[in-house]
């Protein structure tokens, strides 16, 4: 049996750092966010049913879906935002499920659901173990204006649009400090993965 391992945390808390390193591990990520993208490509169902309901003035030239202009319809109107997410969501939590099953089936030893809103969206159900990758407000939001260019009102509106990063360690099975340099977190993280018999201890 694979361990089904959560992973998640806040904006700009440096998930993605993580997520590579399972990766070089040889540890199957399955990234909830490049599923979501894959699955609204032209051909797929979410595609299809998002454009008969949106209709065509949300796609591009060539077909493909202008999230900008997609999100300006959905940003103001809860109706339809929560119409987008029902066609969305579970189209990738069943391409996430089918590439879990593959993992499991060559019996790996864990694979990873990177799920950025795992507590927000209840996904928690999905998973055996989570991982929290945390860093403190500060470096939180020193990181988001430096990587989008945001002011800092701008980068506190996004932080404080999601659930508190401290309120995810609460419900967290262990916890990735990101706030130090990449070693320091890969350390960490050889640690939780050592304990739950992940990796075997070199």
């Amino acid at each position: 049996m694979s361990l089904v391992i959560g992973l998640t945390g806040g904006i700009a808390s440096g998930k993605s750092t993580i997520s590579a390193m399972f990766t070089e591990m040889g540890i199957t990520v399955i990234d909830a966010d490049i599923e979501a993208r894959l699955a609204v490509e032209p051909g797929e169902k979410a595609y299809n049913d998002i454009v008969s309901h949106f209709g065509d003035e949300i796609l591009e030239e060539d077909r493909t879906i202008n999230r900008t202009k997609l999100g300006e319809i959905i940003f103001n109107n809860e109706e339809k935002r929560m119409l987008l997410n029902s066609i969305v969501h579970p189209a990738v939590r069943e391409r996430m499920a089918q590439k879990r099953e593959k993992a499991e089936a060559a019996d790996e030893k864990a694979v990873v659901l990177d799920i950025p809103l795992l507590f927000e969206s209840k996904l928690t159900r999905l998973v055996e173990k989570i991982i929290v990758v945390f860093v403190d407000e500060q470096t939180q939001l020193e990181r988001l204006m430096k990587r989008n260019g945001f002011s800092e009102e701008e980068a506190y509106s996004r932080i404080n649009s999601q659930m508190p990063l401290k309120d995810k360690i609460d419900l967290a099975d262990a916890v990735v400090d990101n706030s130090g340099s990449i070693e320091e977190s890969k350390q960490q993280l050889m640690k939780i993965l050592s304990e739950w018999k992940v990796l075997r201890a070199e």
